[in-house]
């Protein structure tokens, strides 16, 4: 009796730890996983600002739709227009760090709605190495960054929002700190530093070439570099001074070779779309619905420095596909 125990004993528990290893698999196997049928590339432009929330975003959502490859693209938003407007490239969703570069360049050739989604404003950031790093303050850097032992990059204006908001910053700045001509000093400084997209100058700081950046606070704390927050008069970030921001400007090419545009100050409002040739609509649609999702997607953006403005007010609300329309609100009527 003993001997037939035994023999059992070794005979059973290899089929259950096959069925155990079996279950296990199974559950992690793709073909089981409920992905509503969706699959092929979901292609991503997006701005620079955007690269490390996306990457977060795209893991998780590749975990809920394994099938769908997602191919993100970042570059300076105005130079992601371009990408749709000058070189004719497929794409299914552009998410840029201004959304009027949508409703400007995009709308209604190449898309036809765009949602406001998340919000940033403008900081100083540096590292321990910086000169300097231990005075600098609210009341003093403009003063630190034009000192000639000092250096600082900056965005290229004609390619990244990070780029003409520096300019709308400092144009701020000689009103808060009436300090007239300070725009001007800064242009002439450093223009060897200036780089397509802001996060181009992240290298630049490590490497101590460059002192300071004009940047966004988002890139400061996803990167948990030292950055220095700016009073909301300058910053770009209250939704309660669109006034005050609205007084100054910055030229910018336009979406045809030499084709002007002003691009006036405005909170800074990020917007998304997907493009009316999108390759992928299905896709991209689930994408977007899980990226503006509160307890999804934007817990995600949240914890990346870039909080939620849903739902914000949009002239394209007719146009959004009805089940994103609860992440805007349609803007009211001008009177007559």
């Amino acid at each position: 009796m003993r001997n037939f125990r035994l023999v059992s004993y070794y005979f059973i528990l290899p089929m259950v730890v096959f069925l155990i290893l079996s279950s296990c698999n199974r559950s992690t196997d793709k073909s089981f996983v409920n992905d509503g049928g969706l699959s092929g590339d979901l292609i991503i432009f997006n701005a620079g600002s955007l690269s490390y929330p996306i990457k977060q975003l795209a893991d998780t959502f590749h975990l809920m739709y394994p099938r769908v490859n997602i191919l993100a693209e970042a570059a300076g938003s105005v130079a992601c227009a371009r990408k749709i407007t000058d070189l004719h490239r497929e794409c299914d969703i552009l998410a840029l760090a201004d959304y009027t570069i949508i409703d400007k360049m995009l709308i209604p050739k190449y898309a036809s709605w765009n949602i406001k989604f998340v919000s940033n404003e403008m900081s100083i950031m540096f590292s321990d190495k910086s000169r300097y790093a231990n005075e600098i303050n609210k009341n003093n850097w403009f003063e630190i960054l034009m000192r000639d032992d000092v250096s600082f990059g900056r965005a290229d204006p004609n390619s990244d929002p990070c780029g003409y908001r520096t300019l709308m910053m400092l144009q701020l700045s000689e009103k808060y700190y009436h300090k007239p001509g300070l725009t001007a000093a800064f242009l002439k400084k450093d223009i060897r530093f200036i780089r397509p997209k802001e996060v181009d100058l992240l290298s630049l700081l490590e490497t101590n070439t460059i002192d300071y950046i004009f940047i966004y606070r988002s890139v400061a704390v996803q990167h948990k570099l030292r950055f220095l927050s700016l009073a909301d008069e300058i910053n770009l970030r209250n939704p309660g001074m669109p006034e005050l921001y609205n007084s100054v400007s910055v030229e910018i090419n336009g979406d045809k070779l030499g084709k002007k545009i002003i691009q006036r100050g405005e909170p800074a409002v990020y917007g998304i779309t997907i493009l009316r040739d999108a390759p992928n609509k299905k896709a991209a649609m689930a994408f977007i619905d899980f990226l503006l999702a509160k307890e999804q997607g934007m817990k995600i953006m949240e914890k990346c420095g870039q909080p939620s403005v849903i739902p914000a007010y949009t002239s394209s609300f007719d146009s959004i596909p009805a089940l994103l329309q609860h992440c805007a609100r349609k803007s009211p009527s001008k009177p007559n």
